[in-house]
């Protein structure tokens, strides 16, 4: 689709229209009142690792958009215990989403969003990291997991 914003969370709100959607035409089991408490506590986390690293880019005055240059190479906060926390932050939303609908079939598109995330953003973003900065991401890149 020519113009369509090719954008991680265009991506995750789709996902979680599928999951509502999912959840409503095939309900299989429930999560009931302890999947709304867990689904709400991780989406919490999702969003508090994503204002974390969100917070880096600032700091270090880099663009936070795939697709952009970055000015500068960010190994501190959460980048320290994985390469993605923002895409990690996504997928804790979509997860928490799918728990607090009810229905396990909620669950069902969450791994498909992580593959793209996977392999449309993070992928690329790390050979423009290594195309940017060379041996200094190189090394970041070998000792920091992409995920977790």
């Amino acid at each position: 689709m020519k113009g369509f914003p090719d954008l991680p969370p265009i991506w995750l709100l789709g996902t979680m229209g599928l999951s509502w959607a999912v959840a409503e035409a095939r309900p299989f089991a429930s999560t009931g009142q302890v999947g709304l408490w867990v689904g709400a506590g991780v989406i919490l986390l999702g969003l508090g690792i994503i204002a974390w690293s969100a917070l880096w880019f600032w700091r270090k005055r880099t663009p936070i958009e795939p697709h952009h240059r970055p000015r500068t190479l960010i190994v501190e906060g959460p980048y320290r215990l994985s390469r993605n926390p923002i895409y990690l932050g996504l997928l804790l939303l979509a997860l928490g989403w799918a728990l607090s609908l009810g229905p396990f079939t909620a669950l069902v598109p969450v791994p498909v969003l992580w593959w793209v995330l996977d392999r449309r953003f993070a992928a690329v973003e790390e050979a423009v990291l290594r195309d940017s900065f060379g041996a200094e991401a190189k090394a970041y890149l070998a000792a920091t997991r992409r995920w977790l």
